[in-house]
């Protein structure tokens, strides 16, 4: 599998791809902000609003792709666009394909947001995800420190409320 950064273009381009991805994720429970069931029309069109955010510059997408070019994973940075904020970003979306699961693929994803949003000279990274889900063992391996919880912040897909919890990782020292 290959990550690559796309431009919004791509991402525009390929939006279907990532939509295949986006409700893979929300059809396997993972509480990445849409309710089930998510129409595949529905979630190309997040990734196409995605695309003019990522070409206005308040977002990054990174895309792992196999060798047959099937999105398999994906993660991205969101940039605030205060003037006290040019420090810091948000990691957003990090989702791997169900049959793509287990192989250090998130890890990966998780470690190209980090080493460019470093390159770009962000110092400061925020994440929320849902609290006891198996994301939480990659962040806190992967050196990120709990904020802390917060109760019924999220439906989960099937609309239950649910807690989240929230991390931060410094970066370049």
């Amino acid at each position: 599998m290959r990550i690559e950064r796309w431009h919004a273009d791509r991402v525009r381009d390929r939006a279907g791809d990532l939509a295949d991805l986006l409700t893979d994720a929300v059809d396997s429970g993972a509480s990445v902000g849409f309710l089930a069931p998510l129409g595949h029309a529905d979630a190309a069109g997040w990734w196409r609003e995605r695309a003019e955010a990522v070409r206005a510059g308040r977002s990054a997408v990174w895309a792992a792709v196999d060798h047959t070019e099937r999105v398999t994973g994906t993660v991205g940075l969101d940039f605030p666009a205060k003037p006290n904020s040019g420090h810091r970003a948000e990691l957003v979306k990090l989702m791997v394909h169900r049959g793509a699961r287990g192989q250090g693929l998130g890890r990966r994803l998780l470690t190209a947001a980090e080493r460019a949003a470093a390159a770009a000279g962000r110092t400061l990274l925020h994440l929320d995800t849902e609290t006891g889900s198996p994301a939480e063992r990659l962040y806190r391996s992967a050196g990120w420190t709990v904020v802390g919880t917060i109760p019924d912040y999220a439906a989960s897909p099937a609309g239950a409320l649910r807690p989240t919890t929230l991390y931060y990782k410094r970066l370049g020292g």
